[in-house]
């Protein structure tokens, strides 16, 4: 029988953590005593690691398992972790923050609703991933939430880190941390293989290109265009000759993950704004109508607003994505110059890579992969991508 901590790959500390939480948590609920168990199971949960590790799967499983009816561990089997897993058990609230942060209306309409008593007996769960995107106020209410915890009630935070430009330290204080590592490439393969039902000549290579994120193995895997997107920003390094092939290339890069975002949230953002002219009597000829339409200016500027930070913020995940790929490039030659055993991230542009280490000295190549990794850091706080990017491709064809 498939357990919902299966899902968690490369984790087994966490996991062996998660379980007995678990199974305190079903003692509770029974009225069964505690024993040694009494300290396994808290009120609220901090899951961290890095971009792929899993922690907001990690989180929902123990979700699951908290909503378990058939064995209050996590069977994988019964409704309530059926429904947890895929988003629609009544007592599990997740956050899934598509724009640039989580506001404050949001997280105390959340906590608000979280404070009621479970429908099904056990458990209410607030599940909110990438809790580094609160804003201040959002993170405020959930403290206070946090500090006064309902009695059946659950927190569980995904953050990167618990440094405190990531989670307030006095909402830190009061977790418990679940700390999880990048998976081995070959945990991530194994997992496409037996739950995707990929080839495994292609997880491999895809675990190995996608330096063990599940997900984005999963894309590189199935989409064809994810593949080229991937191959396009591979190239860059041998089309960098001079100072307008930089531009040229800062100039493809973003116009790449414009288009990627366009056609991520096109379809979303038209069905929402069909919904709320529809909610507001848009085209109506009743007797209010001139009214609503007037109401409607504010209510679809807010939207368009919304829709905005998520473009945005779809747009630096993407371009992330490639700057990742672009620093697994560096990386390799690095590797080769210092006679790495570590297989490399890229197998198929191990050519290339075998040439660049050929030509560059070792500190240049260094330098270069500081400066994709300078231009991660550019983004995110702030520094607009296109001006960010342009001094990379400068960087990476001075060496």
């Amino acid at each position: 029988m498939m357990s919902v901590f299966d899902q968690v790959i490369g984790q087994p500390a966490a996991v062996a953590t998660l379980r007995n939480a678990a199974h305190a948590a079903n003692l509770l609920v029974s009225g069964s005593p505690l024993g040694d168990r009494r300290s396994a199971m808290t009120h609220a949960w901090l899951f961290t690691g890095p971009p792929g590790s899993g922690r907001s799967v990690a989180a929902r499983a123990l979700a699951a398992a908290l909503q378990c009816v058939e064995d209050g561990v996590g069977c994988g089997e019964c409704s309530g972790c059926h429904t947890t897993m895929a988003g629609t058990h009544p007592d599990v609230r997740a956050v899934v923050p598509d724009g640039l942060s989580i506001p404050v209306s949001l997280m105390r309409e959340l906590v608000l609703r979280s404070a009621g008593s479970p429908a099904n007996g056990r458990w209410q769960v607030l599940l909110v991933e990438d809790a580094d995107r609160l804003t201040e106020a959002a993170g405020n209410a959930l403290l206070k939430a946090v500090e006064e915890p309902p009695e059946r009630t659950v927190f569980l935070l995904c953050a990167p880190s618990t440094h405190p430009d990531d989670v307030s330290i006095t909402i830190r204080s009061r977790c418990r941390v679940v700390q999880l590592r990048q998976p081995a490439a070959a945990d991530v393969a194994e997992l496409l293989v037996t739950r995707d039902g990929i080839r495994r000549d292609d997880a491999v290579w895809a675990a190995a290109a996608a330096q063990g994120h599940v997900g984005r193995a999963r894309r590189l895997a199935r989409d064809p265009q994810a593949r080229a997107r991937r191959e396009a920003v591979l190239s860059f390094p041998r089309k960098l000759t001079g100072v307008g092939a930089c531009f040229d290339a800062a100039a493809a890069l973003i116009a790449a993950t414009e288009e990627e975002t366009a056609d991520s949230v096109a379809a979303v953002d038209a069905g929402e704004r069909s919904a709320l002219e529809t909610a507001l009597g848009a085209g109506g000829t009743g007797k209010g109508s001139a009214g609503a339409s007037r109401g409607m200016a504010g209510q679809l500027k807010e939207l368009e607003r919304r829709q905005k930070s998520r473009a945005t913020r779809a747009q630096r995940d993407a371009l992330d994505r490639a700057l990742i790929d672009l620093a697994g490039f560096y990386r390799d030659v690095l590797n080769i110059q210092f006679g790495g055993s570590v297989a490399p991230i890229h197998v198929d542009t191990a050519e290339m890579a075998s040439q660049a280490a050929a030509r560059w000295s070792r500190e240049s190549a260094l330098r270069r992969l500081e400066a994709v990794l300078a231009c991660r850091t550019a983004i995110e706080i702030n520094v607009k991508p296109r001006i960010a990017v342009e001094a990379m491709m400068l960087a990476l064809w001075k060496g």
